[in-house]
């Protein structure tokens, strides 16, 4: 959600935090802020709105300094604005503090500073924690910070910077909020997320639950606030990111987005690339899963939250289907509080872009408190999710920057794909032939999604008319309905036109009461095994006199006389048509949007990366 970035080293510290900002604003924000510190002087300027309103607030002419912190916000606790956005001083306005996540037991720890004489002056929970390091400093910044966060219940993570030790930032983290410390010489850097630092340096550290960090410009001392009173150093790998600088920039499409949409052949063959053989076996080594363990596997446990969910629910059919395990699939905001019963011969398979879904990550902990083999699927090298998991299938679709998440999910489908037929080399089964069908068309889905992308008229004609509707609704079943569900996702999101997808013979129970004549019916049909079923429901839609709006396998003919307008995707084998199906209506998504002139790649009140419950 909010982002984070820091720098210390011999250089301005300003043009490096508002350059690392901007390239952070894609994760959603409502306000900014920064502080420099040089010779002993702060200066601090805050915003409500966006970074460019921030940088004209600032005075270039006394804003120097070789070290600062800054901060996007997203609003959880007190509305948007400029008291309340971050840097968080304490009363001597000697620390400023930075925070992404949620303190939970704020309110008691800020009575209990109150009645010591503290004044607060947001209401955020984020000053309490600046507070807390004023009471315990006594010269020694990174102490303060350990013992301050002994106090503290929740998620986050923070940046502290004290006027009297300005040669250093101290970083930390507690639970799933990212923190990354970027490497450089003479200097070091902190951001929320990787591509704020590939300008400057592509070597890292991921910062696990627990550490602190002092960053000076030459070093990186790493302890844990669990361990105040006499802390260690740890030693820590440093993670060398191959993407380069450039995949953070639109590269000449007008929006993220659409950028990234067009990324997704890539997306495909790298993500495929060395894991699927040539006679449709797989090598996948971060796995981790011996055979024994796959054939002794009982059922499986999909969890998710946002797109990340539809990917597990075409996972579900695709499972059940094939190797005749049984699998459930759960919102991870959900399954971590209903006391799931998970079994030691139960898998739990968490699927997320980021890899710091907070109810993502509290799903997988659930799972291993349960002795179950948890896996991940996921984008991230190094996050929350894939050291958490005892195995991952990393989906390399490099950053995802637009909050509508495009290329991340194709790579999710392909990665379901994998794990599907890495298990079923090991699994007795029914569909040795489709498999290897299946497992021949893979190679082959990059073109088509290529193909599919060099020839957006039609869907940008009908994206503009529903552009002029007050709803939309997405209908499908079986491989269809998790796309249909994604549709309706997507349009919303960037659009804001009320939409809903269902599974189409769900209609007759409640949705006709809502069609109406012009209304759009988005109507995918791509699987033959539902395919008569589903021209059923779409005649119960043109009974009500909606505008209906086929999506079909190139060549179909079936649909002609039923829909209003027609999408295509190319043929392939009916399993792999919802990545083909999924970019059909990213692209309905996208043209709408831009037709209504939304703010694509930040859609209003939502965030990138949701840390916190």
């Amino acid at each position: 959600m909010c982002g984070i970035v820091g720098y210390v080293g011999d250089e301005e510290a300003l043009p490096i935090l508002l350059q690392k900002l901007n390239l952070l604003t894609y994760r959603g924000y409502d306000s900014a802020g920064i502080a420099v510190s040089h010779n002993g002087n702060f200066y601090v300027e805050k915003a409500q709105g966006k970074v460019g309103q921030l940088e004209q607030l600032i005075d270039y002419s006394i804003a120097s300094g070789v070290v600062g912190l800054g901060h996007t916000r997203w609003a959880t606790h007190g509305e948007p604005s400029r008291l309340n956005a971050h840097p968080h001083l304490d009363c001597s306005g000697r620390i400023a503090l930075v925070h992404n996540g949620i303190v939970e037991n704020f309110l008691s720890l800020r009575t209990q500073l109150e009645a010591e004489g503290h004044t607060f002056r947001s209401e955020t929970d984020t000053e309490v924690l600046v507070h807390l390091v004023e009471k315990y400093y006594d010269g020694n910044v990174t102490k303060a910070v350990q013992l301050a966060l002994q106090q503290v219940e929740g998620a986050l993570a923070i940046v502290v910077l004290h006027k009297d030790e300005e040669d250093r930032l101290v970083a930390a983290k507690m639970d799933t909020p990212p923190l990354i410390i970027g490497l450089g010489r003479g200097e070091n850097h902190v951001a929320s997320d990787i591509p704020a630092l590939l300008h400057y340096t592509n070597k890292v550290y991921v910062m696990e639950d627990g550490e602190v960090a002092t960053i000076t410009k030459n070093d990186v001392l790493i302890t844990n606030f669990r361990e105040a009173v006499q802390p260690r150093i740890y030693e820590r790998r440093v993670m060398v990111i191959d993407w380069p600088p450039e995949v953070a920039q639109k590269g000449g499409y007008p929006h993220y987005m659409l950028k990234e949409i067009h990324e997704q052949p890539d997306t495909i063959e790298d993500t495929l690339r060395g894991r699927l053989l040539e006679d449709g076996h797989t090598d996948i080594p971060d796995l981790h899963v011996l055979p024994e363990e796959i054939r002794a596997v009982q059922r499986m446990t999909f969890v998710a939250c946002g797109t990340a969910y539809h990917a597990c629910l075409v996972a579900k059919h695709l499972f059940e289907t094939v190797l005749r395990i049984p699998v459930q699939v759960d919102v991870g905001s959900e399954f971590r509080y209903r006391q799931p019963i998970i079994g030691p011969d139960e898998w739990v398979v968490a699927i997320s872009q980021s890899g710091e879904t907070a109810d993502t990550i509290a799903s997988m902990r659930e799972g291993r408190e349960q002795h179950a083999k948890v896996l991940a699927i996921t984008n991230v090298v190094g996050s929350s999710v894939a050291r958490l998991a005892d195995g991952v299938i990393f989906t390399r679709a490099g950053p995802e920057i637009a909050v509508a998440s495009t290329k991340a999910f194709v790579g999710q489908l392909i990665g379901v794909y994998l794990l599907l037929l890495h298990m079923a080399q090991f699994r007795p089964h029914a569909h040795a032939d489709e498999l290897q069908a299946m497992a021949g068309e893979l190679p082959r889905l990059a073109g088509l999604v290529q193909r599919l992308l060099e020839d957006q008229a039609g869907v940008q004609d009908i994206a503009g008319r529903i552009a002029q509707q007050p709803a939309c609704f997405f209908i499908g079943r079986n491989l269809d309905e998790p796309i249909a569900l994604e549709g309706s996702l997507k349009l919303k999101e960037i659009s804001y036109i009320q939409s809903q997808g269902y599974a189409a013979g769900e209609l007759k129970h409640g949705t006709l009461a809502l069609l109406e004549e012009g209304i759009p019916v988005i109507c995918l049909a791509t699987q033959p095994n539902v395919y008569d079923k589903m021209l059923s429901n779409v005649q119960e839609v043109m009974a009500r006199r909606a505008w209906t709006i086929g999506l079909v396998p190139e060549g179909d003919t079936g649909s002609q006389h039923l829909m209003d307008d027609v999408l295509t995707v190319p043929r392939t084998h009916p399993w792999l048509s919802p990545v083909l199906a999924a970019v059909q209506v990213q692209l309905l998504a996208y043209h709408c949007a831009n037709a209504l002139e939304r703010d694509i790649d930040q859609p209003r009140n939502l965030a990138k990366s949701v840390t916190v419950e």
